[in-house]
């Protein structure tokens, strides 16, 4: 069964193996065992698409980010797409329909728009080069919106809604994991193309990283899509383990309130420090898939793994 996953952190850790900074030098995308996304275990469990988070930390100074941004950028093209035949860039969704037989579509995204400052030129100089989904924050605040992280809790700036409007102009996502509850708010107010590249439900791990009801339920009205996270403390309450059942109780939930055609997956791999059991890397999907077939259908599975998507996005190019 073919499966989007909307996020990952490869870039990041292939850059810091660069840096040598957590490791002794690159590792190579084709089967580093490192990345939990290379390109053995995207074809083994099926992923026909995977999406490439640009992501800084916060502690990089603002002077470097930028750089920082940039390298991740040459990493994407030299290392994955360079070096791997079946990686193909999807510039554009309407792209994913010409992926061919044994070929993988590689998205472009930002993870925190800290990298870009107050230059909306930099913001479009990341779309001339393939980002297709923007979120504003990671946990900390910047000078678009503030994230989770941030104990006062503020919504979006005047150029966060910049940024928004720039998003909509150009049929680019606007991410709303890791805003904060206000800044969601505030994003859909204004966001055309609203996405949650990977969040879970609170209702089930009260954890301020996933999305309450009414935001889930706002989320689908608009049209948009909840991808859900593999990382266990997002799944189940003060834990640093989960089951695949844990994860399947999310689904369960998001589908109760109505969201049964906007659910996908953003497992976060390379990204996490604990796994799902049996879920630790992206050639383990297929025990996901297996275990959603006892209780859904077919159809609603491909649906939770690529089609619901899919079918919904192609519009926007």
């Amino acid at each position: 069964m073919k499966i989007i996953d909307t996020h990952c952190d490869a870039l990041w850790k292939m850059q810091m193996a660069k840096r040598e900074i957590e490791f002794d030098g690159p590792l190579e995308f084709r089967n580093a065992p490192e990345l939990e996304t290379n390109v053995q275990r995207l074809i083994a469990g099926g992923v026909k698409v995977q999406f490439f988070a640009i992501f800084i930390l916060p502690d990089v100074p603002t002077t470097e980010q930028w750089q920082h941004a940039l390298e991740q950028v040459d990493l994407f093209y030299t290392e994955i797409l360079g070096k791997n035949p079946e990686m193909k860039h999807i510039r554009s969704f309407s792209e994913f329909k010409n992926l061919k037989p044994g070929e993988i579509g590689a998205v472009l995204t930002l993870e925190g728009a800290d990298c870009i400052g107050n230059d909306l030129m930099k913001l479009e100089t990341l779309y001339r080069l393939g980002v297709l989904s923007v979120g504003l924050t990671w946990n900390n605040a910047n000078l678009c919106a503030d994230g989770q992280g941030e104990p006062r809790g503020g919504g979006l700036t005047s150029l966060g809604k910049e940024v928004v409007a720039l998003n909509n102009e150009n049929g680019i996502l606007t991410d709303v994991s890791h805003l904060s509850d206000r800044a969601f708010w505030d994003v859909l107010d204004v966001a055309k193309y609203p996405f949650a590249s990977h969040s879970n439900a609170r209702a089930i791990c009260n954890h301020p990283r996933n999305l309450p009801d009414e935001a889930i339920k706002a989320l689908i009205e608009r049209g948009g899509f909840l991808h859900l996270v593999f990382n266990p403390p997002f799944i189940k309450e003060d834990s640093n383990t989960a089951t695949i059942s844990d994860l399947i109780k999310h689904i369960d939930h998001i589908c109760s309130l109505g969201g049964v055609k906007h659910i996908g997956f953003g497992s976060d791999f390379d990204g996490i420090d604990n796994f799902v059991d049996d879920l630790s890397h992206a050639g383990e999907f297929p025990n996901l898939i297996n275990e959603l077939l006892k209780y859904y259908s077919e159809e609603t599975v491909k649906g939770f793994a690529y089609e619901n998507f899919v079918n919904n996005v192609s519009y926007k190019s």
